[in-house]
């Protein structure tokens, strides 16, 4: 199924540049990653309940304002406008995603959330001063 996909959208682009169809991969795959790792290496407060509609809300995003977008709804399907105007939908698509992930994480009080939270401390040690400072604890 996945292969029958490749080859239908194969088709779908022939006419377009392979280095600007691989930029749009790349930023529907940065919109839902790349929120993630950075809250996650930086800001203690991102929990499992932030992290997972964040990046979801990403890809989503991401995909959705790819197809509605000049490269793919003018330039592929031939339609006259764009319904979504922005030709790279990540500068959408990725700042929906830290806030959805702020947001939620803010106001997830759950168990899992504390453990999270207490989890990040040692997780930044290890990240700061590798595992021999981890292992000390």
């Amino acid at each position: 199924m996945l292969g029958l996909l490749a080859v239908l959208l194969g088709i779908g682009f022939r006419g377009q540049n392979i280095a600007y169809v691989i930029s749009l991969v790349v930023g529907i795959a940065a919109a839902p990653n790349f929120p993630l790792l950075l809250l996650a290496l930086y800001w203690k407060g991102l929990t499992t309940r932030g992290a997972v509609p964040g990046g979801a809300t990403g890809l989503v995003l991401s995909v959705v304002f790819s197809a509605l977008g000049p490269a793919v709804w003018v330039k592929v399907l031939g339609h006259a406008q764009p319904i979504f105007p922005l030709d790279p939908p990540a500068l959408v698509a990725l700042p929906l995603a830290v806030l959805v992930c702020v947001v939620v994480s803010l106001l997830d009080g759950s168990r899992r959330a504390e453990l999270d939270r207490a989890g990040f401390v040692r997780q930044d040690r290890c990240m700061k001063g590798g595992a021999v400072l981890a292992a000390a604890e």
